[in-house]
């Protein structure tokens, strides 16, 4: 299987052969049938069936007060990687959330370094190759990536494990193995990694959050200033939307996987949480990979996982996504443009991935701010 797609594809990509858009919680809009909450941060909601604390536990198997305490406890580790990741410069090695020891883990190439890296909050560990390199390494791989065989289906930095990921499909580790030892990149640091080939998830039944043209229908991401944002394979530029109404006013597939619609209808600062009320939306300050991280879909509700990366460079058949992030979230065809959100923080809008909700599987996210950034658009926040 291939990489899903989610919504609505340019030029020759078709859409009758997908099956929905992953959607994203109304923040653009509410649905009718969503009620309007307390204002109250996510980790304070209260704990009903549907609410993002109801699906942290059901996805990741802890209690509410795990839930709750995971949430303060990644909040404290955001902090700390911003601080230990500009003092440590070229030792820093990368650093992930450890959930089971509820702290963050940063990896040190500098032995003279440990203790300062501790000093800020972390538990350090001494590591082989600093972030930059397997950045640049990461950045040989992608360079070589169009010249690589049908196989291999993309890359990662995987911080825990101080390496550079080359993703396979199922049966082409061979080909990749080959592909790596003839890139000419340092090969202890690069691992290969094999599974189902991701795709695009996409959809063209009718039904809410937003239809492009006549039949297609994707999700809105995140309500802002003006419009809201969402996958960029969904619509192109100048393309119209209903319900919201809008006006396809960017669009950027497949570099990236974002766009901007323009609308003059009512933007709020929330997320349907398909439980009957609404998640709010009170910045977009991007968690460290570890961290648990929840979707809304209009196929499948709200799904709860992890960050397993960042910055993934992701080869759907219509052409490579750079800057990705993975995701071990479920999804389905139905869900695409939908917003990924840790604790109140917007995180990114779905782009796709592979497997569903039974079996699970791996979900891609465009990040937000970078979207955001494009655009020059502001996040509608509480």
């Amino acid at each position: 299987m291939k990489l899903r797609l989610a919504g609505r594809l340019a030029g020759t990509m078709l859409l009758a052969t997908a099956t929905a858009a992953l959607t994203a919680a109304p923040v653009g809009a509410a649905p009718e049938q969503a009620s309007t909450p307390e204002r109250t941060s996510a980790v304070d909601q209260q704990d009903r069936a549907g609410t993002l604390l109801e699906a942290m536990q059901r996805d990741l198997g802890i209690t509410l007060a795990q839930s709750r305490q995971r949430l303060r406890q990644e909040s404290i580790a955001e902090r700390v990687q911003r601080t230990v990741r500009g003092s440590l410069g070229a030792a820093y090695g990368g650093s992930y959330y450890d959930s089971a020891a509820g702290e963050l883990v940063v990896g040190v190439t500098d032995r003279a370094k440990l203790d300062e890296a501790r000093s800020s909050g972390a538990r350090a560990r001494l590591v082989e190759h600093s972030s930059a390199e397997l950045d640049g390494i990461a950045g040989r791989l992608d360079g070589l990536l169009p010249e690589a065989p049908p196989a291999v289906t993309g890359y990662y930095v995987d911080p825990a494990d101080n390496s550079v990921v080359l993703t396979a499909d199922r049966g082409g580790a061979g080909a990749a193995e080959n592909f790596l030892r003839s890139s000419g990149v340092a090969e202890n640091a690069v691992r290969v990694d094999t599974e189902r080939s991701p795709r695009l998830y996409n959809d063209i039944v009718g039904g809410n959050p937003y239809y492009v043209g006549d039949s297609a229908r994707c999700s809105v991401g995140f309500a802002v200033q003006g419009g809201f944002v969402s996958a960029g394979h969904c619509a192109r530029k100048g393309d119209g939307t209903s319900s919201p109404r809008g006006t396809t006013v960017g669009s950027s597939f497949p570099e990236n996987d974002y766009s901007y619609i323009a609308s003059a209808e009512r933007g709020r600062p929330a997320i349907n949480d398909y439980g009957g009320g609404t998640v709010s939306v009170a910045g977009s300050t991007e968690a460290p990979v570890g961290s648990s991280v929840c979707r809304s879909g209009s196929t499948t509700g709200w799904h709860c996982g992890t960050i397993v990366s960042k910055n993934q460079a992701v080869r759907y058949d219509q052409g490579t996504v750079h800057g990705l992030t993975r995701t071990d979230v479920c999804a389905e065809p139905g869900d695409s443009g939908g917003a990924f959100v840790s604790g109140d923080q917007a995180q990114g809008m779905t782009s796709g991935g592979w497997g569903n909700c039974t079996d699970g599987g791996t979900t891609f996210f465009q990040p937000v701010n970078e979207a955001l950034d494009n655009y020059g658009v502001q996040l509608l926040t509480e």
